[in-house]
């Protein structure tokens, strides 16, 4: 654990909100059982690995610390210190910084047992989550441990596609060990750059399916082969104590998010399973992943399966190569679905950093929008999917970093309250889940920012009584402020979900008020990590930091 001191820039994590322990499990399975082809889009990648966060039973054992940077750490951290683009000018600040990174843990007790669920539906309700560029199955542990804290399995894949600054893919009976280091693509379109994404998006589709295959032979109980370090300990006990415990057979179940490509990806993800088609009629579609017709994962994704986006990228999702399954509304607008729920199952979460880059809001918006036949003048068809961002944001703000290295995300990229704008995401996720029908443990009422008088006001229905003790909201509107767009939660701005035109002349949004965009180029929105290239140049980013 690192000291909060104001000599040191790299901060501890802070506990959980929820009211459940959180236990995690580090898990590597061969693809070779777990789907029938044995093979994806990249032969030599024989594992799929991810982290589960879980409630866990608490006290049980002794705790076993879960490090931040994954083994072997030294490698690990000289990809990230590569990925943030290190040189000469930062060199001597990384030195400083790598003994506290090394002893950084996440709060979770390793390999715990899990905690019998103790819901309505006798199962834990599942979220399956995909990282984005730089980032790994480690790099949102504050924001999925949160969820996992109020009763939620959470798995956090770990994507092969040369976008995690380093990965590990160890060795199976069959395949030698690999190592895939981080690989740059231009964030500006060109067919090249969409092809080179296409590829990545391929293989992050196929681990998803993966990872659903995992979970579904987690769920029965059948023995797996675990491959793991001597630092994992031994994991089949755990993973044996899963068993007809996750909610994963019911359809529409299991959430599926993500961040930035990873918001991409897994848009790419429940559309290319709702809407598959292997051949299409229309020539030039060229499909990036479609599950077989017998798979159980066909009849998993439903117009009703919520799906959370976090500052979602959308450049990749407009690939010519791809483009009639883009022109496909979300499953949720499907028209011929007559309880398709509209956007009630959407939620978009977006950094000022993102809101404030027009171009990309406006394809986001076109992303999660429904189908134009179903937007005649006063329609009211469908309705419109939730989109907040909270003030003084970063695209980092979401994971890790903004809590892990607050001076930084500061000092270049204007990001305040790191810890509050992860807890203002995870406030808005479960509320979203809880109008879903996903049961949810309820929000404290520290971190729903709920005054005295609010507490003790019967109308509120806020009133604790849910055998969860003291600090907990109850009742139908739990924690109903978070969705509201009236602007009752101090820095959390309700966007509105309608593209409209940029005012070129000052380049500001008609739905930005006083907080005016500005159209941000994908290289200052997108890959912020990236942009401390800049340090070793000494460019504008430099200027900041004195």
């Amino acid at each position: 654990m690192v000291w909060n001191t104001s000599l040191n820039p790299i901060r501890s994590f802070p506990a959980y909100a929820g009211p459940y322990s959180v236990g995690s499990l580090d898990l590597e399975l061969p693809t070779s059982e777990l789907e029938r082809s044995h093979s994806g889009p990249d032969a030599d990648i024989a594992t799929v690995a991810f982290r589960i966060f879980y409630p866990c039973e608490n006290g049980s054992k002794k705790r076993r610390p879960v490090r931040w940077l994954p083994d072997p750490q030294r490698s690990s951290f000289s990809a990230f210190a590569s990925f943030l683009g290190a040189g000469p000018a930062l060199s001597g600040a990384i030195s400083y910084f790598a003994p506290h990174l090394y002893y950084i843990t996440i709060p979770v007790t390793r390999n715990a047992p899990m905690l019998k669920p103790e819901n309505s539906s006798g199962r834990w309700p599942v979220l399956v989550f995909s990282h984005g560029l730089g980032g790994t199955r480690n790099t949102y542990s504050h924001l999925l441990g949160s969820l996992a804290s109020h009763g939620m399995v959470v798995i956090a894949t770990e994507h092969r596609d040369a976008s995690a600054p380093i990965s590990f893919v160890r060795a199976t009976k069959t395949t030698e060990p690999r190592t895939i280091r981080y690989e740059r693509h231009s964030h500006a379109p060109s067919p090249s750059v969409y092809s080179a994404r296409d590829q990545q998006l391929k293989m992050r589709l196929w681990e998803l399916s993966l990872v659903y295959a995992a979970l579904l032979k987690i769920d029965s109980g059948e023995k797996l082969t675990t491959l793991g370090s001597k630092e994992a300990g031994s994991t089949s006990g755990t993973v044996s104590g899963l068993a007809r415990a996750l909610d994963i057979h019911t359809p529409g179940s299991i959430t599926w998010a993500g961040h930035s490509f990873g918001a991409a990806t897994t848009i790419q993800f429940v559309k290319s399973v709702y809407w598959r088609c292997s051949n299409p009629a229309v020539e030039g579609y060229v499909p990036l992943y479609s599950p077989p017709s017998d798979s159980q994962l066909v009849h998993q994704i439903t117009p009703h399966s919520p799906v959370i986006v976090l500052d979602l990228w959308a450049m990749p999702l407009q690939s010519p190569y791809t483009a009639w399954l883009s022109k496909k509304p979300m499953p949720s607008y499907d028209g011929t679905c007559n309880s398709a729920p509209g956007g009630n199952t959407l939620l978009a979460i977006l950094s000022e950093a993102f809101f404030k880059w027009q171009t990309n809001l406006n394809d986001t918006r076109c992303a999660l929008a429904p189908p134009a036949s179903d937007l005649p003048e006063h329609s009211t068809r469908f309705t419109k999917p939730r989109f907040f961002y909270p003030l003084n944001s970063a695209h980092l703000s979401q994971s890790d970093f903004g809590i892990l290295f607050p001076w930084f995300t500061r000092k270049i990229f204007g990001a305040m309250e790191p810890e509050r704008v992860v807890r203002l995401n995870s406030r808005a996720i479960l509320q979203t889940l809880r109008t879903c029908g996903i049961d949810v443990a309820d929000t404290p009422h520290i971190d729903a920012e709920e005054t005295q008088e609010s507490k003790n006001d019967p109308a509120s229905d806020v009133e604790i009584k849910n055998g969860m003790g003291e600090g907990y909201m109850h009742g139908s509107r739990r924690d109903w402020k978070i969705l509201a767009a009236d602007g009752s939660v101090r820095g959390w701005i309700n966007v509105s979900a309608e593209a409209e035109e940029r005012d070129e002349s000052d380049g500001s949004s008609a739905d930005a008020t006083s907080h005016k965009g500005t159209d941000n180029s994908p290289e200052s929105a997108i890959v912020e990590g990236e942009m401390l290239t800049e340090l070793t140049k000494g460019g504008p980013v430099l200027s900041q930091l004195h």
